[in-house]
């Protein structure tokens, strides 16, 4: 299971407060255990759920350093001003015991 946290917000999201989560367990994404969903978050995450919940190895896939290997970090397609009025969301993803 991945539990994927929100670690910083650059500029302002409509969406996410820091420390909000979204729980992933293959092929499910456990609402009662996620806060919010936004679908320019999901086109990001998506593409690394599976790799990382049945082969963690984020140092190989280039989302986090040797130094912090415990966990995966991932990034909201929005860029922020100027380009946009919204901002860009870094999620930090880990892995976490069933309860």
């Amino acid at each position: 299971m991945l539990e994927i946290k929100v670690h910083q917000i650059k500029g302002f999201c409509p969406v996410y407060k820091k420390g909000e989560k979204i729980t992933v367990d293959d092929p499910e994404i456990v609402l009662d255990k996620t806060d919010a969903l936004c679908t320019h978050a999901l086109s990001t995450i998506l593409h690394y759920t599976t790799v990382l919940e049945h082969n963690w190895c984020p140092v190989k896939l280039g989302l986090t350093t040797k130094e912090d290997k415990d966990c995966a970090y991932l990034q909201c397609v929005d860029p922020g001003k100027p380009y946009t009025d919204g901002g860009s969301v870094v999620f930090k993803c880990k892995k976490v015991n069933k309860d």
